[in-house]
């Protein structure tokens, strides 16, 4: 289960100090890939775990930081929590929630409401078509700065870059935090009107004394698949793709409403902008069919970057 995985990736670091990824692997009889992607949901959640790179290096907690199961920290039950709210999409719901409530049973009192309530602002997501770019990374400050204002319910003034638009301040009200797939967004409102930020375009945040204007409970899974719906919303476009066969079963668990059409497969995007984005990142794998300006497109940009690789190699080969 995950979320007795995340614990004892913690015990293990406090116990033995630094760990190989290797080690941590072979210790909980996981795949490499299945302890990086715990490591980074740790560390997302605010727990203190870092990698130093080097032949002897390995995963570490920061020094002087330790947890007890018996004696559970507020701020460490809530870092499981959090950690353990992606495992639903991984079907493990029945697990997580045996998990969680051992870990919840296990905090004081005067933590447990809070620690539980804490952790529903936050949502982890795996559904998603492209793969990590540099257009996902966030400034490690403004996350824990924005997870900071969204835990103690305190209004938020951002330094945000829209896509298109010029940077400007504006304060809001942070309601959670989601990551969908590789990619952090701020569920907020502005004035009353509902907003998402993408947490990479906040170039710098900080907390106001002010108490955030926000329900005291909130769904955040149910408002989260709102405003995807109403971000979908308009007349979009639908494009016909076809798919590698070893790509195709991932495609369409990401893709979620794709629409298979023989041996091609229907999907909607927002836009054209929108799709030349996504799909962009799954060449050679998928290939576009329709609509042709789509595929023209997605062509130049395929013929200019492999000339430009190709001059290169010529110039290189020169010298």
């Amino acid at each position: 289960m995950r979320a007795d995985r995340l614990l004892a990736i913690m015990m293990l670091l406090q116990h033995r100090g630094r760990m190989s990824a290797a080690a941590l692997a072979d210790e909980l009889e996981v795949s490499l890939r299945t302890v990086h992607r715990d490591i980074e949901a740790l560390s997302a959640a605010g727990v203190p775990v870092y990698a130093e790179r080097g032949r002897y290096g390995g995963f570490a907690l920061l020094p002087g930081y330790t947890t007890d199961l018996t004696g559970l920290t507020h701020e460490e039950a809530r870092a499981l929590l959090v950690a353990g709210s992606g495992s639903a999409s991984l079907g493990m719901c029945a697990e997580l929630a045996s998990a969680m409530r051992k870990v919840v049973a296990a905090l004081p009192a005067l933590h447990r409401d809070s620690a539980t309530r804490d952790a529903g602002r936050v949502l982890v997501r795996g559904e998603g078509f492209r793969r990590p770019s540099a257009e996902d990374a966030v400034d490690e400050d403004v996350l824990a700065t924005v997870r900071r204002a969204v835990f103690a319910g305190r209004r938020l003034r951002i330094s945000y870059t829209p896509r298109g638009g010029a940077v400007s301040w504006r304060t809001v009200d942070p309601i959670g935090l989601v990551r969908a797939r590789w990619t952090w967004y701020l569920l907020a409102t502005r004035d009353g009107a509902e907003r998402t930020y993408r947490l990479s375009r906040v170039d710098a945040a900080e907390v106001l004394d002010e108490p955030a204007d926000r329900p005291a409970e909130v769904d955040l899974a149910e408002l989260w698949e709102a405003r995807k719906e109403r971000f979908s919303i308009g007349p979009g476009l639908a494009v016909q793709v076809r798919v590698r066969a070893h790509r195709r079963a991932e495609f369409l668990a990401a893709a979620g409403s794709a629409r298979v059409l023989g041996d091609l497969v229907e999907v909607d995007f927002v836009d054209t902008a929108h799709a030349e984005a996504i799909l962009w990142s799954l060449l050679p794998d998928v290939e576009v069919v329709a609509p042709g300006e789509l595929r023209a497109s997605l062509g130049r940009r395929a013929a200019a970057a492999a000339g430009a690789h190709r001059c290169h190699d010529l110039a290189g080969g020169a010298g």
